[in-house]
């Protein structure tokens, strides 16, 4: 008696997942524009959804809303940008001030309060130091500059990586529903509802982690900066944009973003009540975050545990570098309903029930 095409599928969906792994792992080194142009296709594909609704053709609804995102893009680079690179130059600045703050304030403090002594912070010359390091970034960006204009090779291969990201993304919101509806076909009949129904759930996913990610991110990165720079903290932008991005990993974003701001303002003001108005910036945020921004903006939908978002976002960084921690969640969050899926098969199979 021949077994069901319900119970033949899983091993051929084992293999399939098999071989996207292997071909994720083999190719990373060109995947970066691919997956950029993936991420602007995912933002943009709920309005692309709606112009179409509304009567307008598809391609007409791409071209406006690349123009939207280009326009906003600009925007921001315009504003923010020059203020980011005034903060990071005073952060620079200042180091020698928080060094000094370090090794003759808070680690005595510290040994004190905990009734041990250890050595001193070495002592720098940070006029020197820091000259010495702009230097010798100076030197680096010249030389990789020279090299990428001398090698006609990886300067054609920059520029095309650059030309791909806009023209992947293009293609991608104009023929998503298309090439979905063609590999769908490929399916056996058997098996095309069931696994429809998988990978509608798996874009599901995929499309709210993409952009309900991405908002939390900026919203968190919104709020902190503009809470900071309200309560007159110094960096404000800085410490707030880098809390919002690291928020990406869970709690991290909060631990940098409190630790660091908190230094600052001690190092700013050394008052009590203006750290605990930082501390309650990040205590707002995280409230918001966790009982607005995700609920609304991501909710249950990827289904996560925290260590596991750590340890794959740390799985992604040693097998690919930065191409694997741009595709680490979203490649773990698809696989993770193929495997949700298959468990709750196992668990109605004979295997599992004991008949």
């Amino acid at each position: 008696m021949m077994e069901s095409p319900a119970v033949n599928r899983w091993p051929w969906v084992a293999l399939v997942t098999a071989a996207l792994i292997a071909f994720f792992w083999l190719l990373h080194p060109i995947l970066l524009p691919f997956l950029l142009g993936a991420l602007i296709a995912y933002l943009g594909d709920p309005l692309v959804d709606r112009l179409e609704a509304r009567g307008h053709r598809r391609t007409t609804g791409v071209i406006a809303v690349f123009c939207a995102f280009s326009l906003l893009l600009s925007s921001l680079m315009l504003v923010a940008i020059p203020l980011l690179i005034d903060q990071v130059d005073q952060v620079i600045k200042n180091i020698p001030v928080f060094y000094r703050w370090l090794s003759e304030s808070a680690l005595p403090a510290i040994q004190s309060t905990l009734s041990v002594s250890g050595a001193e912070l070495p002592k720098i010359d940070w006029e020197a130091e820091l000259t010495a390091r702009w230097e010798s970034l100076g030197v680096w960006l010249a030389q990789s500059a020279l090299g990428l204009s001398r090698s006609g090779l990886n300067l054609l291969s920059a520029l095309i990586n650059i030309a791909l990201v806009p023209v992947v993304a293009f293609y991608l919101l104009r023929d998503w529903d298309i090439m979905m509806e063609r590999l769908l076909n490929l399916v056996p009949r058997a098996w095309q509802q069931s696994v429809s129904l998988m990978v509608g759930e798996a874009d599901d996913v995929l499309g709210a982690f993409l952009r309900g990610q991405f908002l939390v991110m900026l919203a968190q990165a919104t709020l902190y900066s503009a809470g900071l720079w309200v309560i007159g903290l110094d960096f404000a932008l800085v410490l707030g944009t880098t809390a919002g991005l690291a928020s990406i990993i869970p709690y991290v974003g909060a631990a940098v973003g409190v630790g660091s701001s908190l230094g600052v303002a001690w190092i700013q003001t050394g008052d009590v009540m203006f750290l605990g108005l930082v501390a309650l910036v990040f205590a707002v945020g995280q409230l918001l975050e966790s009982f607005v921004l995700t609920p609304t903006l991501i909710g249950d939908r990827i289904g996560l545990h925290p260590v596991a978002v750590i340890f794959v976002l740390m799985g992604g960084a040693q097998l690919a570098g930065f191409v694997g921690v741009l595709s680490a969640l979203p490649v773990a969050a698809v696989l993770w309903v193929f495997c949700r899926h298959g468990l709750q098969h196992y668990r109605r199979s004979h295997t599992y029930q004991g008949d």
